[in-house]
């Protein structure tokens, strides 16, 4: 916050409040005054009393009190006094001021403004405007990382992530729900993609370990205009529901990496339930048991290779034939024939995607 708007606040309140008033920052500096001359010193003894018990305290002469902050500890109002009246008065001139901190925050704050733009809470034409009035860059790479904890957690996510990307002008880590939050990075250019996958395992390592639960990382594509965040921002969440759904081993999702995942997703499913109708005879599918389908399983994962899959499975050649022509009389699709094969992977894939029923963006 400008020490010039306090400064402007508190000048005005010398006119009502016979005393000196002032302000000081979590150093101990005095950043605005009504008596001109203290600007500048230092209270360090006053920070480290408030720090312990985040109150009132008396020190020299002066009552001061802290601002109320979600942040922690950023400023603390003082007046000159130490009697029942110099409570009242700090009560009132704190009040008046974190209110006033609020709106400045709200109104000038590049964090909130990125939040307001990622969520589609600003207008198209509002956003140049007030990039210009926040001294923000328009035309940067950025890209939206979305962090989702998978459960809640005492300890407070966002400080940490804070604490690994202390750049407030170009980094922006934002609140979107209890488990939910987004990392704005500014990057080199469109080829980081190696390098976000690498950042992504280091906030999965660093939550792990901090919060001791899991997490997973949901990456959208890089953009190099501000207005096409919001778009890497849903690629993001996205990500998130489509690895939720075909690959849930997974804790990492790219939006550019998610294969034929992301254009099921976007299939109505009527369309797929109309797919798997032709695809199936009506039943079959359900007919498969967890055996023949970790079998199937396996045998993509070998190429279609029948010596190899057996071996993986450690049963003989011939039991799996068997167990592959089991299935050809079951659906009418021979996973030996490469073609069958395909139709029958995707096939599974809908029945999954029908099966989750997940979010859409």
């Amino acid at each position: 916050m400008s020490n010039r708007f306090f400064q402007s606040v508190v000048y005005q309140l010398k006119d009502s409040i016979d005393r000196t008033v002032g302000v000081i920052d979590d150093k101990g500096t005095v950043i605005s005054c009504s008596d001109l001359i203290k600007i500048g010193e230092v209270h360090e003894n006053v920070i480290s009393s408030i720090s312990a018990t985040m109150e009132s305290v008396v020190d020299e002469g002066y009552t001061y009190k802290p601002l109320n902050s979600r942040s922690g500890l950023e400023y603390v109002a003082f007046v000159e006094g130490t009697d029942e009246l110099a409570e009242k008065y700090i009560n009132l001139i704190t009040i008046t001021l974190t209110n006033i901190k609020q709106y400045y925050d709200e109104k000038f704050d590049k964090n909130n403004f990125v939040k307001n733009v990622i969520l589609d809470n600003i207008l198209p034409g509002d956003i140049f405007i007030k990039a210009k009035e926040l001294r923000f860059e328009v035309e940067a790479f950025r890209v939206a990382i979305l962090i989702r904890l998978s459960d809640k957690s005492d300890v407070s996510a966002y400080d940490i992530l804070q604490g690994l990307f202390p750049d407030r002008q170009k980094d922006f880590i934002i609140n979107i729900n209890e488990t939910d939050l987004v990392l704005v990075k500014e990057v080199k250019n469109f080829n980081d993609n190696k390098d976000l996958e690498k950042l992504a395992k280091s906030i999965i390592d660093i939550v792990s370990s901090e919060l001791l639960i899991k997490s997973y990382v949901g990456i959208g594509t890089i953009v190099d205009n501000i207005r096409d965040l919001p778009r890497s921002f849903n690629e993001a969440q996205i990500a998130l529901e489509v690895g939720k759904v075909f690959d849930t081993e997974r804790f990492i999702m790219t939006y550019d990496n998610l294969g034929i995942g992301r254009l099921i997703y976007q299939l109505p499913t009527t369309l797929c339930e109309m797919f798997l109708s032709e695809v199936f005879k009506k039943g079959s599918i359900e007919s498969l048991d967890y055996e023949t389908l970790f079998t199937i399983q396996k045998f993509f994962e070998n190429n279609l290779n029948v010596s190899e899959t057996s071996r993986k499975l450690f049963v003989h050649r011939n039991t799996l034939v068997y167990r592959l022509e089991k299935i050809r009389k079951l659906t009418g699709l021979d996973l030996r024939r490469f073609d069958h094969a395909i139709v029958f992977k995707v096939a599974l894939m809908v029945k999954k995607y029908l099966t989750s029923n997940p979010t859409k963006f």
